[in-house]
């Protein structure tokens, strides 16, 4: 087992790996921008490291700086949490150069599954489902509008390294083609220093089923069931649950069985998550596989019993699975709230002070949060403040607990997403489970007008 684990992240998930890190007897090594010097993650790590100013360019994302804190400190390995570098082949190559365990993948993984062109394909090597689309990377307009042809509009315009609804276009018309890829490319550069895009066939208002997948180096590989996703604002998931209500027992062995196939495709180890659409008939197609711990992964815990963050890290350390298939069952129900700091109506940030906050709790109640009274919340960095998951015997007592923790959760000194959430879970198609990506437009805006951008 490690010694010592440098975190790289911040947060929410910062604090998250360092208290499953001291769980297991591992000391912490918390690296941070002079923006986040009073954020909780600093406070309990046992070592602490200013790695640059407030920019993230020249702090979290700054890797020379990453691994000379890493160095200084005597961290054997490093833990990339969710976002920034998380996902970053290049940053987990220079951790194995410089002998530091990177609590993940391996870089092959991360490289594969990241170029989303190449993991559809290894999708259907595996005999998995997937969209129809391009059988490679568009490197010409020409070459889009023979694609275009033959899968048919609407199609949706996807970066190869795309994540977060960056780089992704909805086109209607061969007239809209060429403009969209335009945009698209010059998105996904920006985002994620790669413009290369492919087209698939536009699925509407299917839901989002992923997969939680775990696998040792020896050769073991499981899954841990699916999480629902559906509850998005332009592909941002907003909430999530476990399990979906839309799965009957054969449909989730049959997904599950998919899941693993990919995985096992890839030769993967460590973490990772399968996603899927589904479509009202219960067929599903192969979205995208993503190669760390997920934002949601709470709900997974609290259906399953198991940590994964100390899984993880069990893992990366070349620990051989402590679970069989036969050992995973699904108990009760799970949602998760993502509290941002937002205007809940517009959904445009909302930084400043925190001048009163008091979470929920209660049974059944967990909150993971870096945010406490006079904590100020910085325009420098993603609007995640807590994530909100709730535990109930079943779905109805799942809803009425996050019902009763959204009533509780009083925020003062900025706005959030709170009166989102609380009216989601008073809507009755989503109390009857009726939900899908379109879900949120359909919310704000039933008559179909023009929802909140």
């Amino acid at each position: 087992m490690f010694a010592k684990v440098l975190v790289a992240n911040r947060g929410e998930i910062a604090l998250r790996v360092v208290r499953a890190c001291k769980e297991l007897q591992i000391k912490t090594v918390a690296v941070y921008s002079s923006a986040d010097t009073d954020s909780l993650h600093v406070q309990n790590a046992d070592e602490a490291i200013c790695i640059g100013p407030a920019e993230v360019s020249q702090s979290y994302l700054n890797i020379p700086r990453i691994i000379s804190a890493a160095e200084i400190t005597n961290a054997d390995a490093i833990h990339p949490g969710y976002g920034l570098l998380a996902e970053n082949p290049h940053f987990a190559e220079v951790c194995e150069a410089c002998q530091l365990h990177f609590i993940g993948p391996s870089v092959d993984n991360i490289r594969l599954m990241g170029d989303k062109a190449r993991a559809r394909q290894l999708a259907i090597q595996a005999g998995v489902p997937v969209v129809a689309g391009s059988s490679s990377v568009i490197s010409a307009h020409e070459e889009a509008l023979g694609v275009a042809s033959q899968i048919g509009f609407p199609l949706m315009i996807k970066a190869t390294a795309g994540g977060g609804g960056k780089g992704m276009r909805i086109v209607h018309s061969p007239e809209d083609l060429m403009g969209s890829l335009v945009t698209a490319s010059s998105e996904a550069e920006a985002a994620f220093g790669n413009g290369a895009l492919y087209l698939e066939r536009y699925i509407e208002n299917p839901r989002h089923v992923e997969f939680q997948i775990m696998a040792d180096r020896q050769g073991n590989l499981i899954h841990l069931g699916e999480r629902d996703c559906s509850i998005q604002r332009r592909h941002q998931k907003l909430i999530e649950e476990a399990p979906s209500p839309a799965l009957r027992q054969r449909l989730r062995e049959k997904m599950g069985r998919a899941a693993v196939a990919v995985a096992q495709a890839a030769n993967y180890t460590n973490l990772g998550t399968v996603e899927f659409l589904l479509d009202d008939k219960g067929n599903f197609s192969f979205l995208e596989m993503n190669t760390r711990i997920q934002v949601e992964h709470p709900v997974t815990e609290m259906v399953t019993g198991i940590d994964l963050v100390k899984e993880q890290i069990r893992l990366a350390a070349g620990e051989a699975l402590r679970f069989k298939q036969e050992d995973i069952s699904l108990k009760g129900h799970s949602m998760e709230c993502r509290i941002n700091a937002e205007d809940p109506e517009t959904f445009l940030p909302s930084p400043g002070t925190i001048s009163k906050f008091r979470p929920p709790g209660g049974f059944g109640v967990r909150v993971d949060t870096h945010c406490y009274p006079g904590y100020t919340i910085s325009p420098y960095y993603d609007s995640l403040m807590a994530k909100v998951i709730v535990h109930g015997e079943d779905r109805a007592e799942a809803i009425a607990r996050a019902r009763r923790a959204m009533d509780e959760f009083a925020v003062e000194g900025i706005k959030t997403t709170i009166p989102f959430h609380q009216r989601v879970f008073k809507d009755p198609n989503f109390i009857k489970g009726r939900t899908h990506t379109g879900f949120l437009e359909k919310l704000y805006d039933p008559k179909g007008s023009k929802a909140p951008t």
